[in-house]
């Protein structure tokens, strides 16, 4: 199974070769607060190379990755993680993953620091047109140094406005922990009525890490939005969202994570610490992967409880329902700015003392 799928993924990433995909060679980054290191790719998804011999693996590509295990979840067997978005209307879409396709997209910017990442990309209407731009910005977070908080920007730069329903995001990811087949999968806080129609953001959830960022792709494995626990074979965690209306140059944002965690006990409080409260959950919808319980990769062994990793990814709000990323959080980019203007308010206060 694992060969098979192996193959798959490397036949499409071929297919993709002949696809639209503007921008600059992938110059990403690899970031980290210490307990969380993360390969981000210059176009917004994970698995960027250059990091040490991941435990268990021996792969130097860094995805989702624990500092204290030094083992990764992302990256050994498939570098299959990715996301998409796209307009229902136009059939129009935009996606990034290394293993399994990247099309229409062009590089904006990215910049880096050792703890932050930003991706800004335009999504390309056939005729090379930016239609969509889409941010994700990681970054840590004060409330638990578990968890790696990502918030999405999807600005309709289409020249029409957006129909509820119309605009639609992926984000797809193949576990495998500590290579893969041996991991064990979890999805949670999968709704039983789906979509906008029944007040959720959520359009459809499946344990097929290997599918498409392209958002309008689906090959489905079989547990299909349901929630599930502790799932066996070479398998991951898909996504699929749908939002409401948004009009001409509007932005949608929303909140996503990625994180380790020592155990499972570890990785449910982290949900609830994002910001910094345990009294409320903050990460409703999420998929944990982890070893098989009984297996052990280089002195490591994995139990029950979900030691000695559980790694998490998850979206802000519960029911599918995507909360906004808080305002009252400066991003990195806005701190410099911020930094700046102090900085010129004090020597003006300067000049005038002098004068």
């Amino acid at each position: 199974m694992t060969f098979k799928l192996k193959t798959i993924a490397g036949s499409l990433a071929l297919v993709a070769g002949s696809l639209l995909i503007a921008g600059t060679a992938n110059a990403g980054a690899i970031i980290s607060n210490g307990t969380v290191q993360l390969g981000v790719r210059d176009l917004g998804n994970l698995n960027q190379d250059g990091g040490s011999n991941a435990a268990g693996s021996g792969t130097t590509i860094v995805g989702l990755r624990s500092v204290a295990t030094n083992s990764d979840s992302t990256s050994p067997g498939c570098t299959c993680e990715g996301w998409g978005v796209g307009i229902v209307s136009t059939g129009q879409s935009g996606y990034a993953n290394d293993a399994v396709g990247t099309a229409n997209l062009s590089l904006v910017s990215f910049v880096s620091t050792p703890t932050t990442a930003v991706s800004v990309t335009n999504v390309l209407n056939g005729a090379g047109a930016p239609i969509l731009q889409v941010t994700h910005n990681y970054h840590p977070i004060a409330g638990t140094p578990y968890l790696y908080a990502v918030d999405v920007s999807i600005k309709n730069t289409s020249g029409s406005n957006l129909a509820s329903g119309d605009l639609v995001y992926r984000r797809v990811m193949d576990w495998d922990i500590p290579s893969p087949g041996r991991e064990m999968v979890s999805i949670a806080g999968v709704p039983a009525a789906l979509g906008l129609a029944n007040g959720s953001n959520l359009k459809r959830s499946d344990n097929n890490g290997f599918n498409s960022g392209n958002p309008f792709s689906f090959s489905p494995f079989g547990l299909t939005n349901i929630n599930f626990t502790d799932a066996t074979g070479d398998i991951g965690a898909l996504f699929d969202f749908e939002f409401e209306a948004l009009a001409d140059g509007a932005t949608r944002t929303f909140s996503t994570y990625y994180g380790v965690a020592p155990n499972k006990a570890a990785a449910d409080l982290a949900r609830r610490l994002v910001d910094g409260d345990a009294s409320d959950e903050d990460i409703g919808l999420y998929s944990y992967g982890r070893c098989g319980t009984g297996d052990s990769f280089d002195g490591f062994a994995c139990t029950a409880d979900g030691a000695p990793n559980t790694f998490i990814f998850g979206f802000g709000g519960s029911g599918g329902v995507l909360d906004p990323v808080d305002p009252k959080v400066p991003e990195p980019g806005s701190l410099a700015l911020l930094g700046l203007g102090l900085a010129g308010l004090a020597g003006l206060r300067r000049r005038q003392q002098k004068g």
